[in-house]
């Protein structure tokens, strides 16, 4: 039984947040937005179809109420002009069997980058590099083609999962391997080329992040050409940053400017001190860093 205090409390509560008001959250849903649940779980079953279904009867009994349940979506969002629904869906259907190849690329790449991993098929069921792959080929389809709002909860769908934050404008090329990957954060406008290896704790990022819209659409975040390598830790920023083809950028370094191709960048090492505890001491640390 509640109490009158608690009945007062709960109506007082009730009538403030079912109120309009002018700040942020109120503009937010007047905007409109999808369900990131429904789109998350359409997202993971389209995901699933195209890493694992073979049989073609299968595929036609839910690829058509994959693309129905997308329409719909899509009905709901202010697309670009003169486009409709129907005709976004039809082409990011086309697009299924180029992401597809996409993925198995970055199948392979993960496999033979990864001496842990057993048999592909362990990468494929047990690797989170290659789930947010797969998740961000699909979302950065729908950008393409002017979707909004959509790309951006599959990309959050696919952070919560492996802790890879991808944004879906990020243009990736062919067989990308991210291994392990938590803490990785790929920008908007990074772009990436073929055979690039990238780790743990990676941030493509931005320089200026405090400008904030008026830099929107601009390149604020870098590229790297064919075939680089990027350690853990490392933080690389920039629009006009670029690394060039074959380099290898090591563990922790902070890169602000252009690599040349063939480059290796390695910081220098803290200095560290360790001193020997004498047997039968308390546990004790002396470091110098």
């Amino acid at each position: 039984m509640k109490t009158a205090d608690v009945t007062r409390a709960l109506e007082g509560a009730i009538a403030a947040l079912s109120s309009c008001g002018d700040d942020a959250l109120s503009k937010a849903c007047g905007e409109g937005y999808p369900d990131p649940a429904v789109v998350g779980a359409w997202a993971t079953r389209l995901e699933w179809i195209l890493l694992h279904e073979r049989d073609e009867d299968a595929l036609r009994a839910e690829l058509p109420d994959l693309a129905d349940r997308l329409i719909r979506l899509l009905r709901a969002l202010p697309l670009p002009d003169e486009v409709t629904s129907e005709w976004v869906a039809a082409r990011f259907l086309e697009r299924l069997p180029e992401i597809r190849r996409r993925v198995a690329e970055d199948l392979e790449a993960a496999f033979q980058g990864d001496p842990a991993a057993k048999s592909l098929a362990e990468v494929l069921v047990a690797h989170p590099g290659l789930h947010a792959l797969a998740l961000h080929r699909l979302a950065h389809e729908l950008h393409a083609l002017g979707v909004p709002l959509v790309p951006r909860i599959i990309a959050e769908r696919a952070h919560a999962d492996t802790g890879i934050d991808i944004h879906p404008g990020a243009r990736i090329g062919r067989s990308f391997f991210v291994d392990h990957g938590t803490g990785v954060v790929i920008g908007e406008s990074s772009e990436i080329g073929d055979r690039v290896r990238i780790y743990q704790g990676v941030t493509l990022g931005a320089l200026s992040p405090r400008l904030g819209q008026s830099i929107r659409g601009k390149k604020r975040h870098p590229t790297l050409e064919d075939d680089v390598t990027i350690y853990p830790g490392a933080t690389i920023l920039g629009g006009e940053t670029v690394i060039g083809r074959g380099s290898v950028i090591g563990g922790n370094a902070y890169v602000t400017r252009s690599v040349p191709p063939d480059s290796r960048v390695v910081p220098e090492p803290p200095r560290q001190r360790v001193s020997p505890q004498a047997p039968g001491s308390q546990e004790s640390f002396d470091w110098e860093i």
